[in-house]
């Protein structure tokens, strides 16, 4: 490993380091699975990846989208440590049982390794492109509600024992609420967003994590506040919910590898640094610390060229250490 500089912002803290992939933008199975086997070798805490069916922005997008969860079960048998879940699946996808099941069977195939992040759904474009129900916003948190409600139900059903919901949604009757995940109660459940009050009250009710993605430190404060205080109104331990956030990674040993990074994956170098995860490397560990004294205790780097492994090894001897 190369020699870590000798300053100040290299004191160690605590912090989960985890790999996240956008790979509607424009990626294969294979090219996720090279992605997900070096995060793996390296030690990174998690591998996650959006699930989204439409490309954004100006990209192609080609060869075209990856389902989230039919990805993740073929990486649970081709990984051994490293997590794997999605940020965040859109409860418009999904029915809540199909849903229950491919989780615990993902689960099962990983060894106990699959994490559920899910959230209302946002992106109307790809909804229309490929004939998914978008109700309205106040609809989508009432479903994604509810299928909480049942996702959790199902998995804490006794073996042996039936399940039934009477919502409005997705009624369920005698279901027999199998499989049974491998971790228990059930595999950790990650919600997130901004929303001021639905959201926290959510997370406090069914997350094992909030996550806060793409925000400014200051705002990313403010909404783990909500959280906390959303719990502590709910009769829960704030200090039982993970908080974490999510932010572009853009680092290099030196300006000219920032600036390739950055021209790499069409964003300008002074905005990444300004808004994102990005700098050298001194830079990263220092806004890392800035989120870990805002409570954050995990970060999920956004890494969008899925080429360029150098990326993560720089990571993982650098600044990995410091974190620890």
């Amino acid at each position: 490993m190369r020699n870590m500089a000798q300053n100040t912002s290299m004191k160690g803290f605590s912090m989960d380091l985890r790999i996240f992939t956008e790979p509607q933008q424009g990626a294969t199975y294979d090219d996720l699975l090279r992605v997900a086997q070096e995060t793996d070798r390296l030690g990174f805490n998690a591998f996650f990846r959006s699930d989204h069916y439409l490309h954004m922005g100006a990209v192609s997008g080609l060869p075209g989208p990856t389902d989230a969860w039919i990805t993740l079960a073929g990486l649970a048998r081709e990984t051994k440590d490293v997590r794997l879940g999605t940020l965040v699946t859109a409860a418009t996808f999904r029915l809540p049982g199909p849903l229950a099941i491919a989780v615990a069977q993902i689960d099962e195939m990983s060894g106990g390794r699959v994490e559920l992040g899910i959230g209302t759904g946002w992106f109307a474009a790809e909804h229309s492109a490929y004939g998914i129900e978008f109700p309205p916003l106040g609809e989508r948190f009432d479903r994604l509600s509810e299928q909480l409600e049942i996702i959790t139900g199902l998995w804490a059903t006794p073996v042996g024992e039936r399940y039934s919901h009477a919502g409005p949604h997705y009624p369920i009757v005698d279901s027999p609420a199998l499989p049974k995940p491998v971790q228990q109660p059930h595999p950790p459940i990650i919600i997130g967003g901004g929303g001021k009050t639905r959201t926290p009250q959510l997370a406090a009710r069914f997350a094992d994590e909030f996550n806060r993605a793409f925000d400014s430190l200051d705002a990313t404060r403010d909404q783990f506040e909500r959280v906390r205080s959303a719990c502590t109104a709910g009769g829960r331990d704030p200090k039982s919910i993970v908080l974490s956030a999510a932010q572009v990674l853009c680092v290099g040993e030196n300006e000219a590898e920032i600036e390739r990074r950055a021209g790499r994956i069409g964003r300008d170098a002074a905005e990444l640094r300004a808004n994102s995860l990005a700098g050298t490397v001194d830079e990263v560990i220092a806004k890392l610390r800035d989120f870990g004294e805002a409570g954050a205790t995990r970060m999920y780097l956004q890494v969008l060229d899925l080429a360029d492994l150098d990326h993560l090894r720089l990571v993982a001897e650098r600044i990995m250490p410091v974190v620890r």
